[in-house]
């Protein structure tokens, strides 16, 4: 084998494990939902709806309706806590 081909080989292998890497990690973000209003001050896990920040670790206060968290699938109205989309709602009635 020329070494040609094996340095194509090798560089087929590697893009190969990078793409299966990405689907991975595509489908572990499946499994798990932002929800909003349940995140304790400085453990909110991005931006919040305000734009008054857009980092993790943030939040002010205890359970803004604008700061989330990633919860498991399902789980956030156990919680008590709010789609993207109610909290939208919530902060214009404020």
């Amino acid at each position: 084998m020329s070494q040609r081909h094996i340095v194509s080989s090798a560089l087929a292998s590697v893009l190969a494990l990078g793409l299966v890497g990405q689907a991975a990690a595509q489908d572990k973000s499946k499994e798990k939902e932002k929800c909003y209003g349940i995140a304790k001050a400085g453990q909110n896990d991005c931006a919040n709806l305000a734009g008054s920040h857009s980092c993790a670790g943030q939040a002010k206060v205890d359970n803004d309706k604008g700061e989330w968290k990633y919860v498991a699938k399902g789980s956030c109205k156990s919680m008590k806590g709010m789609s993207a989309d109610e909290a939208k709602a919530a902060a214009k009635k404020a």
